[in-house]
């Protein structure tokens, strides 16, 4: 078990990004029609970006202490990019094509990373919040990066009988990715950029009051 006292704010900025993803995600569900492809950028932002922060915030008191460490964030943080950007490639998403197997496989891959990523951002010490910090904005900008690819490519990524040669699908799932990531990402950099300053503020008060 992590010896780490955790208190509510501690998973505020996981709990606010999911349910901002999440909030966002269903308004574009209803207002748009999803393709074979959009739809499974949704199954990855709904892994990654919903699910794996909540079950990070309802699980964080029971994760051993090796999650609350620097080391585990940045490899999460790398392991969840190097799954995205690889998965996403057009080799591997011809190979992977048919199989629901491999599908589940990856989509458990996706999570699994983003649920240690996230846990640690929840349990990472708060002298090493400046690296939770910029982990989430790397890894916010990262995944644009590739959204960014989706939207403005003048064609198919991929065999075109993969995705039945809808550009507009393509063009919609990159336009989802681009969505989650700020909601995601910065929306939790912004909360636990503003816990970290609001703490030193209450410490420089505290040491104020008692040499003044």
């Amino acid at each position: 078990m992590s010896d780490r006292n955790l208190t509510n704010s501690d998973t505020l900025p996981a709990t606010l990004s999911a349910i901002a993803v999440a909030a966002a995600g269903a308004l574009i569900f209803l207002a748009y029609d999803f393709g074979p492809q959009s739809l499974h950028m949704a199954l990855h932002i709904a892994a990654m970006n919903v699910a794996a922060p909540l079950a990070a915030a309802l699980l964080s008191r029971r994760l051993p202490s090796w999650v609350g460490r620097c080391r585990a964030l940045w490899f999460s943080a790398a392991a969840q990019l190097v799954l995205l950007w690889a998965w996403h490639a057009p080799l591997v998403q011809h190979a992977a094509a048919g199989s629901p197997g491999y599908h589940a496989m990856a989509h458990a891959a996706l999570f699994l990373s983003s649920f240690v990523f996230w846990s640690a951002i929840i349990r990472l010490p708060e002298r090493h919040g400046w690296q939770a910090i910029a982990a989430l904005l790397l890894t916010g900008k990262l995944a644009c990066l590739l959204s960014a690819l989706l939207i403005f490519s003048p064609r198919m990524l991929y065999d075109v009988s993969l995705h039945h040669g809808r550009l507009d699908d393509q063009q919609l799932a990159g336009l989802l990715m681009i969505t989650a990531c700020p909601l995601s990402y910065l929306i939790a950099a912004v909360v636990l950029a503003s816990q970290l300053v609001g703490r030193l503020s209450q410490r420089s008060s505290r040491t104020s009051f008692k040499t003044g």
